[in-house]
């Protein structure tokens, strides 16, 4: 009978934590980058360019239709046979935005897409400039109709950070590893350790509703 013995775990469960905040900041950081890349490949691929259309379509297909991990040993493994060369969690990050931008990309441009015409025709005729159509008449708007889908990303993406332990990143996954390779603890590690992750993805979901009813709610008629 296996016996369950949780002590050498909550012994080092610093070490989980220090995972888990590295997760956190990576992961945040990955969503703000990757959100500024959707934003530029989603006006660019309504910019009506070819070849800026061109380019988002290779970006975002080529993406989307590969491996997550592969993508992580090319930029790890792959960039420095060009002289790039990005420490672990370097590399993490970058594949982590590049990921990001890709899906967000296509999540916002449904979200311009769903702006009627006539808001943006309307918008011009008072004398907005383009950027002001852009920030006050389609972007808010289209953000508060795709949050919803961008959030749940967010947290996709949260957990799929874990592959970045192949790397050696120092993220929740590798601390998990470790602290594994130390006690074979291995039933107590990993329990533990996806008990974290639940932890995390609950409250970012609850943080998240919190800012979608401050930040988008429609004003109270009165």
């Amino acid at each position: 009978m296996y016996q369950f013995d949780f002590t050498p775990v909550f012994q080092a469960f610093d070490t989980l934590l220090l995972g888990a905040w590295f997760t956190i900041q990576m992961s945040g950081m990955a969503m703000l980058l990757g959100l500024a890349v959707s934003i530029l490949g989603a006006v660019g691929k309504d910019s009506g360019i070819k070849v800026i259309n061109l380019i988002v379509d290779i970006y975002v297909e080529l993406i989307r239709n590969t491996p997550f991990l592969v993508q992580i040993y090319f930029f790890f493994f792959g960039l420095p046979a060009l002289g790039i060369r990005m420490s672990p969690n370097e590399a993490a990050l970058f594949a982590l935005t590049v990921n990001f931008g890709a899906y967000g990309t296509e999540i916002i441009r449904a979200g311009i897409s769903a702006i009627s015409r006539g808001q943006i025709e309307a918008a011009q005729a008072i004398g907005l400039s383009w950027l002001q159509v852009l920030r006050y008449v389609v972007m808010k708007p289209a953000l508060r109709v795709v949050y919803p889908a961008l959030t749940s990303q967010f947290i996709f993406l949260m957990l799929g950070s874990s592959v970045v332990s192949a790397i050696s990143a120092t993220d929740l996954t590798a601390a998990g590893n470790d602290l594994n390779s130390l006690t074979f603890a291995s039933f107590e590690v990993y329990l533990v350790t996806t008990g974290i992750y639940l932890v995390m993805s609950i409250a970012f979901s609850m943080a998240f509703s919190l800012i979608g009813r401050t930040c988008f709610a429609y004003p109270v008629e009165r």
